[in-house]
């Protein structure tokens, strides 16, 4: 069977992604008792600071039987000069998946390109697909169906943002980003999610007023304002993202029920207050536990299934 990647979440079909879900739902509740990656080495490359990804990948991969092997780009031979594809190759030769984190999308797509086992995205400055699965599960497990929910992206439109897009319109959610206009998620993905939403018949919305974008929101979501990488454009950053903010008062306009979503770390007083990230309404920390199941349901799907 030729190799699997996860680049995205465009490529996903709907029935693969359900067999995702379906799997981390049993990895959670301790169903799944077998060790699907035994004897199998993971390579963990990682050129960007991580916690959630990095320990959720490390301990899933052990749990199934596996050994990860976690690379720095500052320990391997990329700093020094050697390509990305003769790397691909080589470490090819050694293991039996990568799960990479790293800046650009295009050397993602490079790093698929010429590795001959399957690559996973642990994030890069324009998607973040495992976090968006590991979500939409956490949405599934305490709203049942997705399919015409509303959720509210309030923030910076970045990888997130984009992945969240692409994620929620596949499933026939509505989704709405508020962003300042200096900070407007991709256009080209935009363009994307709302090609998939009018198939399954929902609705893409650019809001740039936080108050009403909230307005009748099922999900809150929002995250940090200065992503890795952007550390120079701090100033501006919160100065531009000061009224998106997730509070009392903007948690109101939604509805009584909404789910609150961070997909962390948190800057709390920035883009949410403590209030809400410990108030009722928080899934935030139950969205954390939650990639562990669902990262290992994404392994079992790209490395053994």
């Amino acid at each position: 069977m030729p190799k699997r990647d996860l680049l995205n979440l465009i490529s996903l079909p709907l029935k693969d992604f359900n067999w995702i879900m379906k799997r981390a739902g049993e990895y959670k509740k301790g169903f799944v008792l077998l060790r699907p990656l035994e004897n199998q080495s993971i390579g963990l490359l990682f050129e960007k600071a991580s916690t959630r990804t990095r320990v959720s990948f490390d301990v899933g991969i052990t749990r199934m039987g596996g050994h990860p092997l976690f690379l720095s780009f500052d320990e391997i031979q990329v700093k020094r000069g050697e390509s990305i594809e003769d790397t691909a190759r080589v470490l090819s030769s050694y293991l039996d998946g990568l799960i990479i984190r790293t800046y650009a999308q295009e050397d993602m797509e490079l790093w698929a390109k010429h590795a001959t086992v399957p690559v996973i995205n642990g994030l890069t400055d324009l998607y973040h697909p495992c976090q968006i699965l590991t979500d939409l599960f956490t949405i599934y497990q305490n709203r049942g169906p997705l399919k015409g929910q509303k959720l509210t992206y309030i923030g910076d439109g970045n990888n997130v943002a984009h992945s969240l897009l692409i994620g929620g319109a596949k499933v026939g959610m509505d989704i709405t980003i508020s962003s300042p206009k200096s900070r407007q998620p991709n256009k080209d993905i935009v363009t994307k999610a709302e090609t998939l939403a009018e198939i399954k018949g929902s609705k893409i919305t650019l809001e740039p007023d936080p108050a009403k974008a909230a307005e009748d929101a099922d999900i809150l979501y929002t995250d940090v304002w200065v992503s890795m990488g952007d550390e120079d454009k701090k100033a501006s950053l919160m100065k531009a993202l000061k009224p998106y903010q997730i509070n009392e008062d903007l948690l109101s306009k939604a509805k009584a029920d909404c789910l609150v979503m961070h997909c962390l770390p948190a800057h709390r007083g920035e883009e949410i207050t403590g209030a809400v990230m410990d108030g009722p309404n928080s899934v935030i920390f139950e969205q954390a536990t939650n990639r562990l199941p669902v990262q290992q349901a994404i392994l079992e799907f790209y490395l053994k299934r």
